[in-house]
């Protein structure tokens, strides 16, 4: 597991360095955008998606609280 500190501080990250952080599998991931639980993607591409690091930081600081 990655600790947060090797998030950039401002930008994007791919789903690889996200899933390194948050523990989860890739289909939970995808089910937790479905039900609202997890940030939703932006779409770079047809097969490209990115998520704000300040978004993904979010979540951990709400998991923690």
């Amino acid at each position: 597991m990655t600790h947060i500190n090797s998030l950039p501080e401002s930008g994007y990250v791919r789903l690889p360095k996200v899933l390194s952080i948050i523990p989860v599998s890739r289909s939970t991931w995808y089910h937790g955008i479905k039900t609202g639980r997890f940030p939703k993607p932006i779409k770079l591409g047809p097969r490209i998606a990115v998520w704000r690091v300040k978004d993904v930081l979010s979540l951990i600081e709400k998991a923690e609280s």
